[in-house]
């Protein structure tokens, strides 16, 4: 809803997207939510978005992601 910042897609055809980066001088169409982590899977007929869940004990309100990007083992 308010735009994405970045987007990894895994060989598989998972996609991973942060969402939510508040810079300075930049407008934030939610400067109140904080960010969040999405996963969509492309290999669906109608793929969409869906918030991942962050451990509890992260500093939620603050969490402003800048990029993405995976590691494949």
């Amino acid at each position: 809803e308010a735009g994405s910042e970045d987007i990894d897609i895994l060989p598989n055809g998972l996609a991973f997207i942060s969402s939510g980066l508040k810079y300075p001088g930049m407008k934030s169409f939610a400067p109140d939510k904080p960010g969040e982590i999405f996963l969509m899977d492309l290999n669906e007929d109608n793929p969409r978005a869906v918030e991942l869940r962050i451990s509890r004990g992260f500093d939620l309100a603050s969490f402003n992601p800048h990029g993405i990007s995976t590691y494949v083992d």
